[in-house]
């Protein structure tokens, strides 16, 4: 009993340290197959990512446009740091979702397994809302943007949308693996408008930009 309690301490030590690792060594991490990093975890860097240019875009216009009180570009500030911190507090949060996973499989009880893969999924699921907000975002600032600003929103614009896409492949390529019909349907059927408005999002931030 003690030995296992242990072992779970010393999982969780490791996990919570992802985020604080250097891009190098998370890297690493993530090209070691042996390691617990995947692809949520790589979705999360790429989203933490692409909501730091958006908050630097917001931060250069709010600094630009100091003489004049907008409360949605305060908006645009406070909530893309927001969503800059909480992406990469999601980076050790995907590896923790999956945990009973790996224990379920260890232990081979089918039900178990079943349980914790739809769960598995959890914050990948996150990710793709949140970068549909990063999206939205990205196209609200590009109404205040000069050119310098325009290149940092679509490069943010960008990385949103492929973290989105990196996140639903995890979710599509688990689902399928489920027993139950109808969790596979919804799973498939959820990702497809999910993709599709984000696309159409990405798609006219890219027509204002060309």
């Amino acid at each position: 009993m003690n030995h296992e309690r242990d072992r779970e301490m010393s999982e969780t030590i490791k996990i919570n340290i992802y985020r604080n690792k250097s891009i190098d060594e998370l890297t690493k991490l993530l090209a070691d197959p042996d390691d617990r990093a995947d692809i949520g975890s790589a979705s999360a860097s790429g989203a933490a990512v692409s909501a730091a240019l958006l908050a630097k875009a917001a931060d250069s216009i709010h600094r630009r446009m100091a003489d004049h009180e907008d409360e949605k570009l305060e908006w645009y500030v406070r909530n893309t740091e927001i969503l800059r911190t909480y992406m990469v507090k999601l980076i050790d949060e995907d590896v923790k979702c999956r945990a009973p996973l790996f224990r379920a499989i260890k232990e081979g009880e089918e039900r178990r397994i079943e349980a914790a893969r739809q769960t598995s999924v959890s914050i990948c699921l996150e990710i793709i809302n949140m970068m549909g907000k990063c999206l939205e975002i990205s196209e609200g600032l590009l109404a205040y943007a000069d050119s310098s600003e325009s290149a940092d929103i679509e490069a943010g614009a960008d990385l949103a949308y492929g973290a989105s896409l990196a996140a639903g492949r995890f979710v599509l390529n688990m689902s399928k693996l489920s027993t139950d019909e109808t969790y596979r349907f919804v799973m498939k059927r959820e990702n497809e408008i999910t993709m599709k408005e984000q696309k159409e999002t990405y798609d006219r931030i890219l027509n204002r930009t060309l």
